[in-house]
């Protein structure tokens, strides 16, 4: 049954983004160009989610365990901290530059188009470029404790 809801949101999350227009890099861009030709029609693909998201949480708070799941995986992090916002940044600038936001990235990559291609190459090369600067970093600081 897990399975089954987990292809189900899935499919919900893929028509989403392809019915409100975020596989389409042109669209993304004339959202986030305030200054130009500002498309704001994506704001309410947003406001739909947002809507969405608090209706379920008004319900998930008063629940003791998810209906599929052992236990609530709940971000820990209550405070802003370099890495959220360094990651925040890469990430908003990536999405402007490109057009795409990594979720339509993936679901337009039937497209084959080469342009996308790349883009998700570079996506995939973040990604892993991050973990190797995170291990390095955390190697970093274990010598550091160590040495002292």
């Amino acid at each position: 049954m897990k399975d089954i809801i987990s292809l189900l949101t899935g499919i919900m999350f893929g028509a989403g983004i392809c019915i409100s227009g975020m596989v389409n890099p042109a669209k993304v861009i004339g959202f986030l160009d305030i200054t130009g030709s500002w498309d704001p029609s994506l704001a309410l693909a947003i406001a739909g989610g947002l809507t969405i998201m608090i209706i379920a949480n008004l319900f998930a708070v008063k629940m003791n365990r998810p209906v599929y799941a052992e236990y609530w995986r709940l971000p820990t992090k209550d405070r802003l901290d370099t890495q959220l916002v360094m990651g925040s940044a890469v990430f908003g600038i990536g999405w402007g530059l490109g057009g795409f936001c990594p979720g339509p990235a993936l679901t337009s990559i039937a497209y084959s188009n080469s342009t996308l291609l790349l883009g998700v190459a570079a996506y995939i090369m973040g990604v892993v470029l991050s973990l190797i600067v995170k291990s390095a970093l955390s190697r970093r600081k274990e010598r550091a404790i160590v040495n002292v």
